[in-house]
């Protein structure tokens, strides 16, 4: 249950920032109208009414290629071996107190 809770806390905040940045555009092309309701001694019946209409408008994501000879920078790694410790230097000493 928690799960589904946080998929759709994640799928409202992507909604907003898509709104926020300006990549989703929605407007409203026609109004809602609720249906004429009408109760008799036979039953309810509801007539008319429509739904509410939307134009949506979406960024656009371009993928493309760049030409097949590029050169790429590639770091070079060196891994060099420690010195050797100095003949006249005194041993480390490991005493704790």
């Amino acid at each position: 249950m928690r799960t589904v809770f946080l998929v759709l806390i994640v799928l409202v905040l992507v909604l907003i920032a898509a709104i926020a940045t300006g990549f989703l555009d929605i407007s409203q092309t026609r109004e809602a109208q609720a249906p004429q309701i009408s109760a008799n001694e036979q039953g309810v019946t509801a007539s008319g009414g429509q739904a509410p209409a939307f134009d949506v408008q979406t960024g656009t994501v371009s993928v493309g290629t760049q030409p097949a000879n590029v050169t790429v920078p590639v770091p070079s790694v060196s891994v060099n071996e420690p010195a050797p410790p100095a003949a006249n230097a005194p041993p480390a000493s490991n005493s704790q107190q």
